[in-house]
């Protein structure tokens, strides 16, 4: 099993990043997203809840994370909870279901700021992308799925999103063993993380293709 860690800021395309890996290496994948282990608030009122610095490692519950990620290595399936952007609270009466595979990619912007989880990891990977195109991802994401106003992306941009990037997140970046530049369709960059993928697989006596 090969444990592979997608880090970068909001809007960089680990996401396509990740969806890539996965079609080129025949769906032998299996994609844990830190997005689904925002700690659950629910106990505050609602109004409160969106005022959250959800870009803080603080509002990510690592401990469940690396639990389950555990679980998954030790051949395992897990009942990963189901976060809501649009409510800033954890289900409690819906999971989603994981099974084992021989790829498990872990993505967030914030994987790289627990050292317990890095520990798990076999290759570490940043994906770079320029700050307007990363603005401009944002804005369109959370205005299709997230249902905000281009008004209230910006302000929160602003206040949160960009200054937690550049404490946390950007800094992460030397922690990477492979930088992919200019966001998730640099394909002369995904060709070559796909070659170390194949070749550390390979190591392992693993056959995905």
């Amino acid at each position: 099993m090969l444990i592979i860690g997608i880090a970068g800021g909001t809007g960089s395309g680990k996401t396509t990043v990740a969806k890539e890996l996965a079609e080129r290496l025949h769906n032998h994948v299996v994609v844990v997203s830190q997005d689904s282990y925002y700690k659950d608030q629910s106990h505050l009122p609602l109004e409160e809840r969106q005022k959250l610095n959800f870009d803080h490692p603080n509002a990510i519950d690592f401990d469940l994370l690396v639990e389950q990620l555990q679980e998954l290595k030790a051949g395992r399936d897990i009942q990963q909870p189901v976060y809501s952007y649009l409510t800033c609270s954890r289900s409690t009466t819906e999971t989603t279901h994981l099974s084992p595979a021989p790829v498990i990619i872990v993505e967030g912007i914030l994987i790289f700021t627990c050292k317990k989880l890095m520990d798990e990891m076999d290759i570490k990977v940043y994906v770079d992308a320029d700050d307007d195109d990363r603005l401009m991802r944002v804005i369109a994401r959370d205005i299709v799925e997230r249902g905000k106003t281009v008004e209230w992306v910006m302000q929160r941009y602003t206040k949160t999103v960009k200054p937690m990037h550049l404490q946390f997140i950007a800094p992460s970046k030397r922690d990477a063993d492979i930088i992919v530049p200019q966001g998730g369709h640099n394909r002369v960059a995904i060709n070559m993380l796909l070659a170390t993928i194949e070749k550390a697989l390979s190591e392992k006596g693993i056959d995905v293709k």
